[in-house]
């Protein structure tokens, strides 16, 4: 039994939510989102809040799923979600050229990446950036795919990293 799908959510000042069949839309300040919920699956609003009701217990899986993805979305439109980002190395930092961000990360050659539309990105300075959006899957997959150009390496650390994220460091080869 999902204890997450069993959560009633609230539905803020100035959000609108609304439902036809399985597809859930949401409307806030900063956008509009929508998702396809499992057809098991039953979004109730009213009263200024959302119930998400699991019919049949061999989608329960759904069940949580469905409610954190709409939890999510209703939370996207309101406040958004920011990603940061650290390059560290002699060399690796980042560049943002209109809608590319370009990475210099120990390559022979600059990688450039195209921004999905939706997400904005600035750089605050030339080792960190901040991917922005409504949409958490989309910010979080463009980070993730940023930080896939060079991973951050036990030994030295270098490599593109999450603002905050700890690497484990290893101790290397010893000396005799």
């Amino acid at each position: 039994m999902s204890r997450i799908g069993n959560r009633i959510l609230t539905i803020p000042a100035g959000v609108e939510v609304n439902v036809d069949g399985t597809m859930v839309t949401v409307k806030g300040p900063k956008g509009e989102l929508s998702t396809e919920v499992n057809k098991n699956i039953n979004v109730v609003v009213e009263d200024g809040t959302v119930k998400i009701i699991c019919e049949d217990k061999n989608y329960s899986a759904f069940h949580g799923t469905a409610n954190a993805n709409i939890k999510n979305m209703i939370i996207g439109v309101t406040e958004g979600y920011e990603k940061g980002l650290e390059a560290y190395g002699v060399g690796y930092r980042f560049q943002v050229k209109g809608n590319t961000v370009v990475v210099t990360a120990g390559y022979s050659h600059p990688v450039e990446v195209e921004v999905p539309e939706g997400l904005s990105v600035e750089s605050p300075s030339n080792t960190e950036l901040v991917i922005k959006g409504i949409d958490k899957c989309l910010v979080g997959e463009f980070a993730a795919n940023i930080r896939d150009i060079r991973r951050p390496e036990p030994y030295k650390g270098k490599g593109l990293r999450y603002k905050g994220e700890v690497v484990r460091r290893k101790e290397g080869k010893k000396a005799a």
